[in-house]
């Protein structure tokens, strides 16, 4: 049996450039800053991964919380997750909005 997978991305080009953005601050910070900042990223996380369960019909759980070094991590899987499941048409604007924080 052979799968064809597509190599093709669900992130919107737009989204996937703020999403690199965020990532290469968060790699620039200071890790007392990266420590402050993090409640922020969580909630961001947690914000998305809610509106996935909800659009997607699972029931809705905590995110776990691994720390400030998985952050990213996190962060880009949910990106991925919220945009196969489109939920595009803010996210852009609050990964900028995360980014500014960030500085």
């Amino acid at each position: 049996m052979t799968l064809l997978l597509s190599s093709r991305s669900p992130v919107p080009a737009e989204v996937s450039t703020e999403l690199q953005r965020v990532v290469q601050r968060w790699r620039q910070l200071p890790l007392d800053r990266a420590l402050t900042c993090a409640g922020r990223v969580r909630a961001l996380i947690q914000s998305l991964a809610d509106q996935v369960a909800q659009a997607t019909g699972v029931r809705p759980s905590a995110f776990p919380d691994c720390g400030p070094a998985t952050l990213m991590d996190q962060l880009t899987v949910m990106v991925y997750d919220a945009s196969a499941a489109a939920l595009t048409s803010t996210l852009a604007g609050d990964l900028a909005g995360l980014r500014r924080e960030l500085s």
